[in-house]
């Protein structure tokens, strides 16, 4: 079976070298938060993943959840899991003190976050759907709300979910049709159907507040018209008790190709009492913000299930004896030399290293423009977070979970016929890895996104941002005569994305088709662009750190090395390519007779 090991020597090495943590502290909020206190932090939450969670995932994916007479049972463990993830108060990790939080910074939620899911995918949907309501609840509840229900929700007392999918409308949210309308109280009544509810019905808290997503009559057609309800599973009392059992059921549990210690549910709402949340007719505004998150959190699964996939692969690949080496016998004691003297796991191992190791620096980067929107007082400093966040989300969302799928298939693969049975463990992580591309939006969604609605956005003052960050660690990177090759395949890539932007910015205004056509290779370049540019500042700073000294052994510099220049020599140049076919243009896709599919 699998094991898991939390990677907190990388994140060490993140938040207190590669990007130097400790400026957070500059915000008010953070002032008693130090680097070594995030890393202290993390190591806890290592043990817990390695030590709590883990052990119940592969048990997990093999018991599955149960649905019987409406009751969700989820896989044994998983409930006393829960309890003592919420007593060690990780829901409230990021949360406003406030509310019960701990308001520690969202990079070293980002951090905890991929460790929890890396190590149990299924477990994480309940406490990170959770965490979800509570942010939604913070930005666009009503003081009342907030009171009531965000401690109960960081406590872990309660559950939380989104309700926004429809059999008939998934993406296409305009077009939904569960119905609210208001009472003389002020209340709501909330009638529909919702699929695909993860954690919509389970046995791990007393209660479950659902975020739902519905029309109230007259309302405008399209998704101007919707507007957001909290509805509870079970309506409480003024003092937070239980009252009676509200009027939403679980029809039934979906029964899915992985993550299957996770409740996907069809949810039943039958004139079920609701509060608005927010304005009316403003629904789509509060469920942005829950989806955003969701989707920087569907990116950190990706990351999570890949690193859990390689810290296996490579045990394996030392340990299991197959062939010669093609230079000569390496292993002359042995019937057969370790798999991990050949070129082609070598080569699965380093791509699944480099995607690994620059997603997660990609990802704490956007964390701490997270922070910076949130807490920095400068308001320039904020606009510029917001705008790299809101051109990065469709990227770590759709990017992460491509490459991630990717490598557990390469995982898999080092494992050869003993990945593809269960006992190995490899397979499940493929498993559950296939939903990320689908869930919260599916990547072509995201890449629709960011070619129509991001490259657009202020006159492309968001492309701007980035473009100006990254040529600031071209220019930082260029200083240093050992990094003149990297320096110049990243300048030779940056151009070639720029140049993508542009034939995009020029076809697309005549013919929209062109933007469909090319979107999924726009984002996979301009994905493997942005891992570039984590790759050029890490190697500029273990180069640093070579010549001056730094807090790892040098071969931890070496190896960060090392894994730089392979992806700049062999992965990068897949930009070209993918240049190449986007500007192919659409008519090769549009013009094929639908009648001959």
């Amino acid at each position: 079976m699998p094991t898991y090991r939390a990677p907190v020597d990388d994140y060490r090495f993140l938040l207190t070298e590669l990007f130097d943590a400790s400026q957070l502290t500059a915000y008010k909020e953070y002032a008693e938060c130090p680097p070594d206190l995030m890393v202290s932090v993390l190591e806890e939450a290592g043990r817990f993943c390695e030590e709590v969670l883990s052990p119940l995932n592969a048990s997990g994916d093999a018991e599955g959840c149960t649905w019987e007479n409406g009751v969700v049972r989820t896989p044994a463990g998983f409930k006393e899991a829960f309890k003592a993830y919420a007593d060690g108060g990780w829901i409230g990790l990021s949360g406003e003190p406030a509310h019960g939080g701990q308001g520690l910074p969202l990079t070293l939620r980002f951090a905890v976050d991929e460790m929890v899911v890396g190590s149990n995918l299924a477990f994480g949907m309940y406490p990170g759907l959770t965490s979800g309501a509570l942010e939604t609840i913070q930005t666009h509840g009503s003081v009342e709300q907030q009171a009531f229900y965000m401690p109960r929700l960081t406590r872990g007392e309660w559950a939380g979910t989104m309700c926004l999918t429809e059999a008939h409308a998934g993406t296409d949210l305009g077009i939904i049709r569960t119905k609210a309308k208001q009472l003389d109280d002020g209340t709501y009544r909330v009638t529909g159907q919702k699929i695909f509810i993860t954690a919509g019905e389970h046995d791990l808290t007393a209660n479950i507040i659902h975020l739902v997503l519905a029309k109230l009559p007259g309302a405008a057609a399209g998704t101007r018209g919707i507007s957001m309800f909290l509805v509870p599973k079970f309506v409480p009392n003024a003092d937070g008790s239980l009252g009676p059992r509200n009027g939403v059921t679980c029809g039934s549990i979906e029964h899915k190709m992985g993550i299957k210690g996770s409740s996907t549910c069809v949810l039943n709402f039958d004139d079920a009492v609701g509060y608005l949340v927010g304005e009316e007719s403003k629904g789509m505004r509060a469920m942005f913000t829950m989806m955003n998150g969701a989707r920087l959190g569907v990116g950190l699964q990706g990351l999570g299930l890949a690193q859990n996939s390689y810290h296996n692969a490579v045990a394996y690949a030392r340990e299991r004896l197959q062939g010669r080496s093609l230079s000569g016998t390496k292993n002359p004691a042995g019937e057969a030399d370790p798999i991990l003297v050949h070129a082609e796991t070598r080569r699965s191992l380093l791509t699944m290293r480099a995607f690994i190791e620059g997603a997660r620096a990609l990802a704490t980067w956007t964390g701490m423009l997270i922070d910076q929107e949130l807490r920095d007082p400068s308001e320039e400093k904020r606009a510029e977070a917001i705008d790299l966040v809101a051109l990065l989300t469709p990227i770590i969302k759709a990017f992460f979970t491509d490459l991630a799928f990717e490598s557990t298939n390469l995982g898999m693969q080092v494992f050869g016929g003993h990945g593809y049975i269960r006992e190995s463990g490899m397979e499940q992580f493929v498993r559950d890895a296939r939903i990320g591309q689908i869930y919260e939006g599916t990547n072509h969604v995201q890449a629709l996104d960011l070619v129509g609605r991001k490259l657009r956005e202020g006159d492309g003052r968001l492309v701007k941002r980035y473009a100006a960050a990254l040529g600031a660690e071209i220019a930082a990177s260029a200083a240093h005569p050992e990094l003149t090759d990297l320096t110049a395949a990243m300048t030779r890539a940056a151009g070639t994305l720029q140049k993508a932007t542009e034939w995009l910015a020029q076809h697309a205004a005549t013919n929209p088709d062109e933007a469909g056509a090319a979107a999924s290779e726009y984002l996979r370049l301009f994905g493997y662009v942005a891992l570039g540019q984590m790759w050029l500042r890490t190697a500029r700073v273990a180069t640093q750190k070579l010549a001056g000294g730094g807090g790892f052994p040098r071969e931890h510099y070496e190896a960060k090395l090392m894994v730089a220049r392979f992806y700049f020599r062999r992965m990068m140049p897949g930009t070209g390519a993918l240049f190449q076919s986007l500007t192919a243009g659409a008519d090769v896709v549009m013009r094929f007779p639908a009648e001959a599919f």
